[in-house]
């Protein structure tokens, strides 16, 4: 019959889809990588705060915290 397939074509799709299944765990396991993401992570952080807006948060919470330091200072020495 003419919708029947051999023995050879069913055991090359087969083979398709479990190479085709190396591919997609090899990627998920790249993507899923701790270290990778932790990379990634430390990067996106360093792109933020070298923008303008996260120097200007970055001299915001260092600015705040220079007066909670003075503050400090002042009220311990009364």
């Amino acid at each position: 019959m003419a919708g029947e397939r051999s023995a050879d074509e069913i055991q090359r799709d087969i083979e398709n889809a479990r190479a085709s299944l190396a591919v997609a765990i090899d990627q998920l396991v790249f993507r899923t990588n701790p270290k990778r993401l932790a990379d990634n992570v430390k990067q996106a952080i360093k792109e933020k705060a070298q923008s303008p807006q996260g120097k200007a948060v970055i001299g915001g919470a260092g600015a705040l915290f220079g007066i909670l330091i003075i503050r400090r200072i002042v009220k311990h020495r009364h």
